[in-house]
């Protein structure tokens, strides 16, 4: 028996669990990634390590750290009540806030690629195209909404179908 036939055998509510253990799984990864970053930062800025990049080169835009920082945390905030209420079962899908966070989450990620591609093809590029860390965390940030748009689209509920969610 394959993973896929074990999985069709599931009642629907077990697959539904199952569903939401791997959406939570993924989220938290990301969020852990997005900490480290902002953790390694806030360390360099503090306590510098030799093991660790610059303070400099985790800064991508010219936004003073103290700001920087609280955005940050405000997002890690937000990322992770919002993957604790879906563990918990009480964020429940929504095909209208999934598409919209496909889109977002779509465009974010595109932007994010790009950024990087620039930076790495075209030499005279603006700083801010070869800020490595910031660009990969973008990356991050952008499967973080993508992902969130995942655990929505899989809602019963369509809007062509009467379904308000």
């Amino acid at each position: 028996m394959t993973i896929g036939e074990s999985n069709s055998r599931l009642l629907p509510s077990h697959r539904a669990l199952l569903q939401t253990n791997n959406s939570t799984f993924l989220l938290w990864s990301l969020i852990f990634l997005f900490a480290l970053r902002v953790a390694g930062q806030a360390m360099q800025r503090w306590l510098p390590q030799t093991y660790l990049p610059p303070f400099d080169a985790f800064q991508g835009s010219s936004l003073p750290y103290w700001l920087l920082l609280s955005v940050q945390l405000v997002i890690l905030a937000t990322m992770s009540t919002c993957t604790y209420r879906i563990h918990l079962g009480m964020l429940q899908p929504s095909f209208n806030v999934g598409r919209t966070l496909a889109w977002t989450g779509g465009l974010y990620m595109t932007g994010s690629l790009i950024r990087i591609v620039v930076g790495l093809t075209m030499p005279g590029a603006p700083a801010w195209f070869s800020t490595w860390i910031p660009a990969v965390f973008h990356v991050v940030l952008a499967g973080f909404v993508l992902a969130m748009a995942r655990h929505h689209l899989r809602s019963p509920s369509r809007p062509e179908d009467g379904g308000r969610q």
